[in-house]
């Protein structure tokens, strides 16, 4: 057993093993943020959360209103399920909006 490794010394008690292991633990978190270029900690929750709100946004009403231009192209109904499937996408988009809004941060 090397000596620098105190949280394997079964002689010590486990708060002091915990206490080094948790030590040794944040400076390799502090030296892999140093190495990765970001700060220790920072969470990228906010990033993944509003790319998604942002393709929420712009792909469900615009992937719905391509599905219904195609329908009222088959079915030649005029602008009106592409309207209305357009509606539905943007009702869609805002629901999971309100969905991601309320995820607790990871």
């Amino acid at each position: 057993m090397a000596e620098n490794e105190p949280w394997q010394d079964p002689r010590l008690p486990e708060d002091a093993r915990l206490t080094s292991l948790e030590r040794r633990l944040q400076r390799a978190q502090a030296e892999e943020a140093v190495r990765t270029g970001k700060k220790a900690g920072a969470p990228q929750v906010g990033r993944s959360q509003g790319m998604r709100i942002l393709s929420d946004l712009f792909g469900i009403p615009l992937g719905s209103a391509l599905i219904g231009w195609l329908l009222d192209r088959w079915l030649e109904t005029g602008p009106w399920l592409l309207l209305g499937l357009m509606f539905l996408g943007f009702g869609i988009a805002v629901r999971n909006v309100v969905r991601i809004s309320r995820e607790s941060p990871r």
